[in-house]
């Protein structure tokens, strides 16, 4: 009994003390939450690690992240680098039963790995950024040394003093408690302090009034959305249009006091440009599909709307900047979004005649913050990796030569016109229709050369003629259907599209990587 007597008790100790680590980094964080409301948001150790954790993922697992959880990547890797955090924290705790100092120096080395994450950020603004990891391992270390030095003083024989059945001294309870309060307080100051510029930007946001399109979007015929259930309709709208992007934490930036800079290689004025500047230019509004270039064949990123901006083309000539068709010096465009994000683009496409722009509405509304706000740049018929920097910034002219932006240092391929694709929408996949007619539907793109033709085809049997929707432009996906005289059993439906030009989508199946995936979208019905 005695020897199961201590175990026990050794047991709760570590407990215990496992507790007064978690305490401990508890209190790190808040305090470092904190600090980061002064120095820099993104510069929080959470955010800071996530975003260099993001960085130096190889481009396979990101795929297979955006596939797996979508939009909730983000939340994913936060709740990852917390869960690290915390079995780190209980470690060290359970360490300073031992070696009180030992421990504190690891807290330090967190905070100074931390430091290191928010240093090599792309967006990082210079040393301050290091300040809240730092704060954060000072506070956490002080904690973890006095909590672990409350928790193993000698025992003192008075009454009240003392436990047993390896409970902790009074003194450690009421500093931890303590602690744990008073971090709370820290944290709450720091989000009520985050809360409060979250506010001040999306007031802003809310004053923003669109101006009249100097050049309006042609009109749409009422057919271009079929309305059948289960496809997706014409228009995405704001709420559902897919996200996907590096930013852990949404850029709440503020119009007032945001500036555009266009500069570089072949740039004979350069300049800075305020959001009203942008507003008080003739804008163009247009309906552009766009596409992610992580989406898998069949997969849902992919959404319309219609957009409103200042087209670039103009910009850029008006800075005297001339296509590398012209005798222009720089063929890459390099967008910088406020979170350090860098996209290249041909500047031969972008000033080949298509509507490429610095939006600022979409579908009638100020950008939403999650879609760039105040501005983003859109570039039809090229995936977004390459054409649709968010919360952009800065504008460079330089060479592909001289350059790599961010995915294409990742293996992503230098320049990504999008891919033919086509998706059944309806019938879902397994899904049950009673034999009879059915109605096969779904979408096909291939932006900046339209789709020509849709067919589909059952068990590998002839391809028939799908029904097309009105074209909405060359720059949007566009709906079709095919009724099935549909019998009972296992069937495959298949679906391949053939674009404006007349070239047939690719069968081969490939993946996203290093220029989108490639293949004929599938699906299994059971016919009952």
């Amino acid at each position: 009994m005695k020897g199961v007597s201590t175990g026990t008790t050794r047991a709760a100790r570590g407990a215990w003390a496992a507790l007064s680590g978690l305490v401990a980094g508890y209190a790190a964080l808040a305090v470092a939450e904190l600090v980061a409301v002064g120095a820099r948001p993104s510069a929080g150790p959470v955010t800071a690690v996530g975003g260099a954790v993001i960085d130096r993922t190889p481009s396979d697992v990101k795929d297979w992240a955006i596939r797996t959880f979508g939009t909730d990547d983000k939340l994913v890797l936060q709740l990852g680098v917390l869960a690290v955090l915390a079995l780190c924290a209980a470690g060290l705790g359970i360490l300073a039963q031992r070696a009180r100092r030992v421990a504190a120096a690891g807290v330090a080395l967190i905070g100074a790995l931390g430091a290191a994450a928010a240093l090599s950020r792309p967006d990082a603004a210079g040393p301050l950024d290091a300040l809240p990891a730092l704060a954060g391992a000072v506070a956490g270390a002080t904690v973890l040394y006095v909590l672990a030095g409350k928790l193993h003083s000698p025992v003192i024989a008075e009454a009240g003093a003392t436990t047993t059945g390896g409970l902790p001294r009074r003194g450690f309870v009421l500093a931890g408690a303590g602690v744990a309060v008073a971090a709370t307080g820290v944290g709450a100051a720091a989000r009520a302090l985050r809360a409060n510029a979250s506010a001040t930007a999306q007031t802003a946001r809310a004053r923003v009034r669109l101006p009249v399109p100097a050049s309006p979007a042609p009109p749409l015929a009422r057919a271009v959305d079929l309305r059948i259930a289960g496809v997706a309709p014409f228009t995405t709208p704001n709420r559902d249009f897919y996200r996907v992007d590096t930013a852990l934490r949404v850029p709440q930036v503020d119009p007032g006091g945001w500036r555009l800079r266009l500069h570089g290689k072949g740039v004979g004025s350069p300049r800075t440009l305020t959001f009203q500047e942008l507003l008080d230019r003739p804008l163009i509004e247009r309906d552009i599909t766009m596409t992610c270039v992580s989406n898998e064949v069949g997969g849902p990123y992919v959404g319309s709307a219609r957009w409103l901006g200042v087209p670039l083309a103009n910009l850029l000539d008006e800075a005297g900047v001339r296509p590398p068709s012209r005798g222009g010096p720089a063929d890459q465009l390099v967008a910088r979004s406020v979170d350090g994000m860098t996209l290249g683009t041909p500047v031969e496409t972008v000033m080949d005649g298509r509507d490429a722009m610095l939006a600022v509405g979409m579908n009638g509304e100020p950008l939403p913050f999650e879609h760039g706000f105040p501005v983003r740049m859109l570039v039809p018929g090229l995936y977004g990796y390459v054409s649709a920097c968010k919360w952009i910034e800065d504008i460079e002219l330089t060479t592909f030569a001289a350059y790599d932006p961010y995915w294409v240092q990742r293996d992503w391929a230098r320049e990504a016109p999008i891919k033919t694709q086509s998706r059944i929408d309806t019938p879902k996949p397994f899904a049950r229709p009673a034999s009879g007619r059915v109605t096969v539907a779904g979408v096909a793109w291939a932006q900046h050369r339209g789709i020509e033709r849709v067919e589909v085809r059952v068990d590998e049997g002839p391809w028939r003629r799908a029904d097309l929707a009105p074209e909405g432009s060359p720059d949007t996906w566009r709906q079709w259907r095919w009724d099935w005289a549909a019998t009972s059993g296992s069937h495959t439906l298949q679906v391949r599209a053939t674009d404006g030009t007349g070239t047939p989508q690719a069968g081969e199946r490939t993946r996203t990587i290093p220029d989108g995936a490639s293949g004929w979208h599938s699906v299994v019905v059971n016919v009952t």
